[in-house]
């Protein structure tokens, strides 16, 4: 079943399949979200499914695998968080 956007009563509705994302790892105590966004630094690269609410624009990403694509001390990691451009990142453990 798809996602519920529970204020709309509608089914969120695919908006990218295969979204690219960067998962952050806090430096020295860093806050999660966005209030210490420059105290993150990439650390896995994965990829889920972008859904959107029709009616409140609302977004979530689901369907991600269970293992990252890439870890930050694998060889060509920047690399690949550039070819994958994964430029949406998650700060929050």
């Amino acid at each position: 079943m798809k996602p519920i956007c529970v204020p709309c009563q509608r089914f969120y509705r695919p908006k990218k399949n295969g979204f690219s994302f960067v998962e952050g790892m806090p430096i020295n105590n860093a806050k999660p979200g966005k209030a210490n966004a420059d105290k993150w630094r990439p650390y896995k690269l994965w990829s889920g499914d972008l859904w959107e609410c029709p009616d409140c624009g609302h977004q979530i990403i689901s369907g991600t695998g269970h293992t990252p694509i890439a870890i930050q001390h694998e060889q060509g990691f920047d690399e690949l968080v550039k070819g994958y451009n994964a430029t949406f990142q998650v700060n929050d453990c």
